[in-house]
């Protein structure tokens, strides 16, 4: 499951990408501002994954939500739970791992992807535009990013990602497709606050 985040929420130099496109800026500010004004957002995810030889490695599911820079992540019964300064990674079994926010600055976290809050760690492209979609290429500024090079498909109309396709260094492919999204789920303050009563007493945390 960690490593499902290090893609969706965790570089080789791309030529034509050297600096930051103001057309896919402004849509990508767009999409930022309207994560910024909501009180809540609730996502619905289909998530595949593909090797670097192209080998189908199945799909999954996922259901997240998000209150600023607040988040759960369930997919089954592992759950990945943010309360803004720490993240708790539950495998599903017998462990629970606590880690800072600041270490998942060399990932793309579920919020980080979503947010359309690109400027600090990303240099991006405007590849096409069709209808009311446009895609957007995004290559990370730090070499040491556990990705290459991230393609979103946004819809223009709705200000929201629709798809993103992530290059891992391995060559990896994971495609993340947004099935639904709303901006105005409402989500309590507690839901991202860790209770360790919610998980079988015999599961570990290590931090």
């Amino acid at each position: 499951m960690r490593y499902i985040l290090l893609l969706l929420i965790g570089f080789v130099t791309i030529q034509g990408i050297a600096q930051k496109d103001a057309q896919a800026k402004a849509l990508l500010d767009q999409l930022g501002l309207k994560v910024k004004q909501s009180k809540g957002i609730l996502v619905n995810i289909e998530l595949s994954t593909k090797n670097n030889k192209g080998k189908a490695m199945g799909i999954k599911s996922i259901l997240l939500k998000m209150k600023g820079d607040r988040y759960l992540l369930n997919e089954g019964k592992m759950v990945i739970l943010c309360d803004g300064q720490s993240i708790y990674n539950y495998d599903g079994s017998n462990s629970i791992s606590k880690s800072p926010m600041s270490e998942s600055d060399q990932t793309l976290s579920p919020q980080k992807l979503l947010s359309g809050n690109y400027d600090k760690d990303f240099n991006f492209s405007l590849l096409s535009q069709s209808g009311s979609m446009a895609t957007i290429e995004l290559s990370p500024i730090d070499k040491r990013k556990n990705f290459q090079k991230v393609t979103l498909i946004i819809d223009k109309l709705k200000s929201a990602l629709s798809k993103a396709t992530i290059l891992d260094k391995s060559n990896n492919i994971t495609d993340v497709k947004v099935l639904s999204i709303s901006y105005t789920a409402q989500l309590a303050d507690n839901l991202f606050i860790f209770n360790r009563a919610k998980y079988p007493k015999n599961v570990e945390i290590f931090d």
